[in-house]
């Protein structure tokens, strides 16, 4: 629970507001004894206002207690109904003290007047209505700042993450690998190097498709993911092995593109492999997640492999708030993503 803060600027208003206040209330509790002496007109201003400032902090501090008890839109009208009736309360006890503390130390022959505190008690009344709805609207319109600076980070971090993808996933040295393992191939195998060439066409093809696309079919995303892995495989001479079982409701759901190429390129980052100590990495859906699985064979110094996982990681949490977890047990690295449902809405 975060409790109110009062800034300078904020003393000004509240000053702003309980002055003008404070003397139509004088008013009506002495009449024309209030204005018939300035020292009067001072010291009654004065004791009265700092009664109404604490009343108004405190009433404060209460409905801020209210919206942390019943935040949701649903309990709007209960909390509303009890911050107008506690506000009603606390005020008519604070106006009764400041009525009784007058006639209590006699305060230029003043006694209780009933038809005073009836009007007084009417006027903060209304005063406290205007309050309670003023605080709603001042909450609302912090919550809209918020969720607008939210908004904007979200598509901010996005664009960013789009040229990011971009720069480092179709550029010359990616492609130039290609290149040289398909110029390899049609020497040796024409079959497979057309074979490859098809391959490496469906990867720029998604690769460019996807480039606008917030979240694409978890389907789509797996088809691509094998063409990528075979591209590796056959540049790397089948030194990694890839096992995809994911159900046909999982392959409906959504996933931002290129997060497993992300993923697998992140790995082979990492990890040493060879023919005769291959990268096994395995990626299964399962209770509305995606689980990919690799063996740990550390390379040296991967601390930038490390960053890069990291900001996958950040990527996808602008796109759902279940936790992106990464773990490591009994010689494995186990990534869970969750899997978003068609249904959902994405903030950018």
């Amino acid at each position: 629970m975060k409790l109110p803060h009062y800034t300078r600027k904020d003393y000004l208003v509240l000053l702003w507001v309980i002055l003008p206040f404070t003397i139509v209330l004088n008013t009506l509790i002495f009449g024309k004894l209030y204005y018939s002496e300035w020292y009067i007109f001072l010291l009654a201003t004065f004791f009265s206002g700092i009664a109404f400032s604490v009343d108004f902090m405190l009433c404060g501090f209460i409905a801020v207690i209210m919206k942390a008890r019943l935040p949701h839109e649903r309990n709007l009208v209960l909390r509303l109904t009890l911050m107008i009736v506690t506000f009603l309360i606390i005020t008519g006890l604070f106006l009764f003290l400041v009525f009784t503390s007058y006639e209590w130390i006699g305060f230029y022959g003043y006694s209780f007047n009933d038809a005073g505190f009836i009007w007084s008690y009417l006027a903060m009344g209304i005063f406290n209505i205007f309050l309670t709805f003023l605080i709603e609207g001042i909450s609302r319109f912090e919550e809209w700042k918020a969720n607008q600076k939210e908004t904007e980070q979200v598509k901010i971090s996005y664009r960013q993450s789009q040229l990011l993808g971009l720069k480092s996933h179709i550029n010359p040295h990616f492609l130039f690998n290609c290149l040289n393992t398909l110029s390899s191939l049609i020497s040796e195998d024409e079959q497979q190097a057309e074979k490859f060439l098809d391959e490496m066409s469906k990867i720029y093809r998604y690769m460019l498709r996807n480039d606008d696309e917030q979240l694409v079919p978890l389907e789509t995303e797996l088809n691509f993911i094998r063409s990528y892995f075979y591209l590796l495989n056959t540049r790397y001479s089948s030194s990694m092995q890839l096992d995809l079982k994911v159900t046909t409701a999982e392959k409906d759901k959504l996933i931002p593109p290129l997060t497993l190429q992300h993923i697998v390129e992140n790995t082979i980052a990492q990890n040493s492999f060879s023919k005769s100590s291959p990268l096994k990495i395995s990626i299964r859906g399962g209770a509305g997640h995606l689980e990919i699985r690799n063996t740990v064979q550390r390379k040296i110094g991967t601390d930038k492999a490390e960053c890069s996982l990291y900001s996958i990681v950040e990527k996808f949490r602008l796109f759902h708030e279940t936790e992106f977890l990464v773990r490591e047990e009994n010689g494995e690295r186990i990534i869970q993503i969750p899997l978003i449902n068609k249904h959902e809405s994405v903030a950018v």
